[in-house]
């Protein structure tokens, strides 16, 4: 292999990892780090190299695939055609080249556009059978979405009935925060000690992924509907924006902004006038979306595996703001990580106030050379965490002096080291109290422990107090110690102990990747967790055991071999055994694999459609523990295409590229035939 295509390669590899890693915080967790046009960088880089190395295109490559997994808290069912992304253009030139390359895909003139403003929320599909509301699903991975039928009804704008409605409708549109129940929000959570959502779009996935639908009905979510997916018992319309009538006419909600152009210059104008009334709005917007009206032009243009050839978003630039730089503080995370922020002077940025910023580490420090007192042009795009994008030197002060990352943790003193290959110096004291709070956040966040009502405040009331100092402490907390904390009544404080109560028959890879472990990510915790079983073996195992073990690496075997070597560590899991936490796998976590030559090892196999005897999880665990990989999509590289109930476009094109495919029976008697062998 040649030294470009090498590098190539291993570019693509790390920019796979990033853009998984960033969907999982904006998708999953609801808790993205970057913002869209960061995001959109990343994604574009990954493209350009795999244009230029066709064969480093893999199937389940963020290029090919849509959003994020669905959550695995949730129930799934299938779309019932995939619900796609948007391809993105940030200029009026772009635009200009989207609208060349739609023509050519259509092989006709583009007679008219649908121009909508593109609400900062969460993709939504809801069906209607009969006029009543069935179902309704997120996004997910734009071929399964989670279940969130109970939360959608408890939203006031959303019809539980259609009046005079065919047999079928599907509809799709954009669940959001309109900005003043966003921000009454954030003051009630203030008001009560919590912490405040990062952002509308975030509270909204957040919300309408709870549990409890009483709280979706107390946050008055609203929605928008733009797109009528499926129609049956009437006469199809033939256009978009005769589509959008239609949504209105049975009583879904539309954008009034919608506009019709006759041609891209009308769309340019269009696109501006509502840029124009961006701020104004009761609700996020982050772009426009163009359509081509015509249903015939759509049809033939068609679609990619991840985008509609048909519709674009034109992505507004990123809110920006001068403001100074009052000083810089350092923060230390649970690894002991030392992160310098930028405390700023309060300055209002994407309808909300902005005193801080993250410089994330010592060389991006460096080299946007940010100074105390330095003037600073902030960007916060999407209303995501804002970030400084460069120092108006010009403007600096007389005697501004380039900041020094600290020798010596700020929280506790003990010395501040950077390794060799590292981006962060870290705390090396192990009673560090800042590394004690995030670790117990950690803990009990929800891909942790899930120990619901253990947030922030309560965890610096618990340190604070000398209640708690490590995770294992918190199984000995009382309702009496408890309730006995500022703004921490006694019901509160009995659903704290029902849920550390509840968190003790977590799966053990939950467990693993809540003791925060460097390196060791959910997909390791799983990995580990199904090879070694428990707690007790895998502690028992040297560095070359764990480097034998498949998806483990040098760092991460080292990583856990050294949490086992050290006595703090063994001591602290013997406490949490004596509390009752679980430390062996379960059944599931324990799927065998199967013997080098199965039907599976070392195929990559697509799923699509319903599977009569297990969920698409419950397939997707078996296939990988029996040395196979599920990809998302069909591609050259696909061995084996599972096809059950209602299988759409996947099974289409395996059959079109001569892929073999398998029915449900089949399936299962390949799991049955399959030998159990190690990890």
């Amino acid at each position: 292999m040649s030294g470009g295509k090498s590098d190539a390669e291993k570019r693509a590899v790390q920019l796979r990892e990033r853009i998984a890693h960033h969907r999982r915080r904006y998708y999953l967790d609801d808790a993205p780090e970057i913002s869209d046009a960061e995001y959109d960088a990343l994604e574009s880089e990954l493209r350009s190299i795999e244009a230029s190395h066709p064969d480093l295109v893999t199937g389940d490559s963020p290029t090919q695939t849509v959003g994020g997994e669905p959550a695995p808290d949730l129930p799934h069912a299938t779309h019932r055609s995939p619900l796609l992304s948007l391809d993105n253009v940030y200029s009026v030139d772009e635009l200009r080249a989207w609208d060349e390359r739609l023509r050519r895909a259509a092989g006709r003139a583009v007679d008219g556009y649908v121009v909508e403003p593109k609400i900062d929320g969460l993709s939504i599909a809801v069906w209607y059978r009969n006029g009543r509301l069935e179902r309704a699903l997120t996004r997910g991975d734009g071929v399964v979405g989670e279940d969130v039928t109970a939360n959608v009804r408890a939203i006031e704008s959303v019809p539980k009935q259609l009046a005079k409605a065919p047999r079928f409708v599907e509809a799709r549109g954009e669940i959001f925060f309109p900005r003043d129940s966003f921000q009454a929000l954030n003051a009630s959570r203030a008001d009560a000690g919590l912490a405040p959502f990062a952002n509308p779009r975030n509270a909204a996935a957040g919300t309408i992924r709870t549990l409890d639908t009483k709280v979706t009905a107390s946050r008055r979510l609203d929605v928008f509907f733009y797109l009528l997916a499926e129609l049956d018992g009437e006469v199809a319309p033939s256009s978009q924006s005769e589509a959008l009538s239609r949504l209105a006419e049975l009583g879904l909600p539309v954008n009034p902004l919608n506009a019709t152009s006759a041609s891209l210059d009308q769309v340019v104008v269009r696109i501006g006038e509502i840029e124009a009334a961006r701020t104004s709005l009761p609700y996020e917007i982050d772009g426009a979306v163009v359509k081509a009206d015509s249903h015939d032009v759509q049809a033939a243009a068609g679609m990619t595996s991840k985008f509609p050839r048909w519709a674009v978003a034109f992505k507004y630039p990123a809110d920006q703001a001068e403001t100074t730089v009052r000083t810089i503080t350092v923060h230390v995370g649970r690894t002991g990580a030392l992160t310098p922020v930028a405390e700023l002077a309060p300055v209002v940025l994407a309808g909300t106030t902005v005193s801080r910023a993250s410089l994330h580490n010592e060389d991006e420090i460096a080299r946007k050379d940010v100074r105390v007192g330095d003037t600073v042009v902030i960007e916060k795009a999407g209303e995501i965490i804002p970030q400084v994008l460069h120092v108006v030197v010009e403007r600096r002060p007389e005697g501004a002096a380039p900041f020094v990352m600290p020798k010596v943790c700020p929280a506790c003193g003990s010395e501040a080291v950077r390794e060799e290959g590292e981006v962060a110096s870290r705390c090396t004291g192990v009673a560090c109290p800042a590394k004690r709070r995030e670790a117990l956040l950690h803990f009990a966040s929800r891909t942790g422990m899930d120990i619901q009502g253990l947030g922030d405040v309560l965890v610096a009331q618990l340190l604070a107090t000398d209640l708690v100092h490590d995770v294992a402490d918190l199984y000995g907390l009382s309702l009496e110690n408890l309730s006995g904390l500022p703004r921490m009544g006694k019901k509160s404080a009995a659903n704290v102990i029902a849920e550390l109560e509840a968190s003790k028959t977590r799966p053990l890879h939950r467990l693993l990747f809540a003791l925060g472990i460097r390196h060791v990510g959910e997909r390791a915790a799983r990995v580990l967790a199904g090879r070694f079983g428990s707690i007790e073996a895998l502690g028992a195992v040297d560095v070359d055991a764990l480097e034998a073990t498949r998806e483990v690496g040098p760092k991460t075997a080292a990583a856990v071999r050294t949490f086992f070597d050290q006595e703090t560590n063994r001591d602290l899991l013997r406490r949490l055994a004596e509390a009752g936490v679980a430390m062996e796998a379960t059944p599931d976590e324990r799927a065998p694999a199967a013997a080098s030559g199965g039907a599976f090892d070392g195929k990559t196999v697509v799923l699509t459609g319903t599977l009569p005897e297990m969920s698409r999880d419950e397939a997707k665990a078996r296939i990988e523990s029996l040395g196979g990989r599920v990809a998302g999509t069909v591609s050259a590289k696909t061995d084996l295409v599972v096809a059950g109930d209602d299988a759409g476009s996947k099974l289409e094109k395996a059959r079109a590229l001569g892929i073999r495919v398998i029915g449900p029976g089949e399936f299962a008697e390949l799991l049955a035939a399959s030998i159990p062998r190690q990890a």
